[in-house]
């Protein structure tokens, strides 16, 4: 995206409008409205002043809608090579009242917003550059101008203001606690990738998104995975877009956490995992299924359920990755790896395919819906098996892992005798009435373990005969 849009046709018009306005506002009967924002690093009160709707322009570096700019190529090529075009001003109005994860529907968010104008105006003033460039109020402006209000109250960044200003303000504006409105998810990803890139400490980007630096962390981890995925899924003039992934954002999050938990313990079967996870977010199953996918997931439940096909072929075993000028190589990923990432890598082709519907032959969205349905299915099928699995484990566990606790209080009890003791501290009473209440306990565990355990081992046959339990 470019840094600099340059200025709308209107800007000298607008320039001469602002001031106009600035002055009668200055020399007016009415105490002048102020808007306090941060500019350059410093809170600043800019002058606040009623603008007509028609005359400003649509934001095109806007964080809200950044992501979503892919949705039509064609329209997107348009509003790049002129954002202040009447194409690339429509473009961006339609963005911005459209549902993030789904442009093709309206916003119901927007509607709230319009009917809230409607009722009671602005509550907020909006804010631009003297050239009638929104830096805040894209929406509310998209609100208006549907509604047929003619003008909107707005400050007025100085005369100085730059692209890198214009940026910089809106976020600072955007990411405060008491905005209504949040960015959508990946708009948010981006905007932080984009603070990165311009060399902002990570202590000072989280304290502007109002996060930690663990969470940006995690975040630009995503990221990357994101637009990892999206690389992956391009086949000709077909691709996923970022905005396809609006709505994971939950399973992202947890992907990330079990990722680098497995990560620290195996990093072959922890990139193992990550590859049938990134396949079942893709296949839009909820965080609570994709939970159940672990690192035997396909040996003991996915393999059996895949039909004969490219998703099952085996691909070339993966080659190590030379460093230049190290005379050293990175160990290959595993064959496992390598056959799980075949797979996902189809599965994102076929998905890219199916939302390219206007792009895509018949005979290819045939074949790709046929795909994803014989993925969806086995992956389905499989998800219920390995979540059978856990339960069963554990239910089975259940018993040993609450003597287990058991065991770790008694060892604890030890300790704690031997404090009493040093103090002569011990309440002999009540720890003779527990001993009482532990040997019922111990009494009715062996009786039922007695009942499920047919051939005893070692620990039975000791509890028995320490409880003088017959056979």
């Amino acid at each position: 995206m470019p840094t600099d849009f340059g200025v709308p046709p209107l800007a000298d018009e607008n320039r001469t409008l602002v001031e106009q306005r600035l002055q009668d506002a200055r020399t007016g009967d009415a105490v002048p409205e102020t808007l306090r924002v941060e500019f350059r690093g410093r809170p600043i009160h800019v002058e606040v002043i009623d603008m007509p709707v028609d005359q400003l322009s649509y934001n095109p570096a806007t964080h809200r809608i950044s992501a979503q700019r892919a949705y039509d190529p064609v329209q997107e090529e348009e509003l790049t090579k002129d954002p202040w075009s009447d194409a690339g001003q429509s473009y961006l109005h339609h963005l911005l009242t459209a549902t993030p994860s789904d442009p093709h529907q309206r916003d119901p968010d927007f509607d709230k917003l319009q009917e809230s104008l409607r009722e009671h105006r602005q509550n907020e003033p909006g804010l631009i550059s003297r050239e009638g460039v929104l830096v805040n109020g894209n929406t509310r402006r998209a609100a208006l101008k549907e509604l047929g209000v003619q003008s909107i109250r707005v400050g007025v960044l100085p005369a100085s203001c730059t692209w890198d200003d214009i940026r910089s303000v809106e976020l600072s504006l955007q990411l405060r606690p008491d905005r209504r409105r949040e960015y959508s998810y990946i708009n948010q990803l981006m905007a932080i990738e984009e603070q990165i890139r311009l060399g902002l400490p990570l202590a000072a980007i989280a304290k502007l998104f109002h996060t930690s630096t663990p969470a940006l962390d995690r975040d630009t981890w995503v990221l990357g995975q994101l637009r990892d995925l999206v690389k992956r899924s391009e086949h000709g003039r077909i691709k996923l877009r970022l905005m396809d992934f609006e709505d994971a954002k939950e399973s992202f999050a947890e992907l990330y956490r079990t990722y680098i938990k497995e990560k620290a313990k195996d990093k072959q079967k922890a990139d193992t995992l990550l590859e049938y996870r990134l396949a079942a977010i893709a296949l839009d199953f909820a965080k609570t299924d994709i939970r159940s996918i672990r690192t035997d997931f396909r040996e003991k439940h996915l393999e059996r359920r895949l039909p004969e096909g490219p998703h099952t072929a085996v691909p070339e075993p993966p080659k190590a990755v030379s460093i230049p000028g190290l005379n050293r190589s990175l160990p290959a990923p595993s064959s496992e790896t390598a056959v799980a990432r075949a797979l996902t890598d189809m599965l994102l082709r076929a998905k890219a395919t199916q939302k390219s519907a206007t792009t895509a032959t018949v005979e290819e969205l045939t074949e790709a819906n046929r795909s994803v349905s014989v993925l969806k299915g086995a992956f389905e099928e499989s998800i219920h098996s390995a979540h059978k699995a856990i339960r069963d484990r554990k239910k089975r566990l259940a018993a040993p892992d609450r003597v287990n606790a058991a065991v770790e209080e008694l060892q604890q009890c030890a300790t704690d005798l031997v404090l009493a003791r040093g103090n002569n501290s011990l309440d002999e009473g009540a720890f003779d009435d527990t001993l009482v209440a532990l040997r019922q306990a111990l009494t009715k565990v062996s009786a039922e373990a007695s009942k499920s355990i047919q051939l005893p081992g070692e620990g039975l046959s000791w509890l028995r005969e320490a409880l003088g339990i017959q056979r």
